[in-house]
């Protein structure tokens, strides 16, 4: 396997996990700051890897686009988990398993949508979220169906066996 297309992979699982573990941040909104945060840092760190000038405005716009992609239904869920967080009893049962979950598989289609557009020469200037939309979506949904089948992958010595699953492709 390509050396380069490893190391990103690598890149992504390492802030996946960071984005599954903010997930569970018990403050209502802020775990969605750190969520974005974490997927901000990886994007960056992608493109320091692929070599291209990071643009702070393109991404977080492209963070925004491709995360209502989800429809609103996935948008309202993840909100309304975080904002449940604040209810004492129902937050504390929800907290570990849908935030989590959501921000996992979110931050991993993300990743893989920016593998795939700087393996194929793309940057920041060309990246145009309408055009990968549905491979974030499919990714999404592949990943969050896997996390959400297999719960034991949250641990820190499992996680690698969470990514393996969800192998990254170079499908349209």
């Amino acid at each position: 396997m390509d050396e380069r297309l490893e190391k990103a992979r690598e890149i992504v699982k390492k802030h996946m996990w960071m984005a599954t573990t903010a997930g569970i941040f018990p403050v209502p909104v802020l775990d969605i700051t750190f969520i974005t945060a974490v997927q901000l840092k990886m994007i960056r760190k992608l493109a320091g890897h692929y070599e291209i000038p990071f643009s702070g405005e393109r991404t977080r716009a492209a963070i925004i686009s491709l995360g209502t992609s989800l429809g609103t239904g996935a948008v309202s869920k993840g909100f309304m988990v975080s904002v449940l967080k604040a209810v004492p009893v129902a937050g504390s049962l929800t907290m570990p398993f849908i935030m989590p979950t959501m921000a996992g598989a979110a931050t991993y289609a993300l990743g893989t949508v920016f593998i795939q557009h700087f393996e194929s020469g793309g940057n920041f200037l060309n990246f145009d979220p309408d055009k990968v939309r549905s491979h974030f979506r499919k990714q999404f949904d592949k990943s969050y169906n896997n996390i959400d089948n297999k719960p034991h992958c949250f641990t820190r010595d499992n996680i690698s066996n969470y990514v393996g699953h969800c192998k990254l492709t170079n499908e349209a």
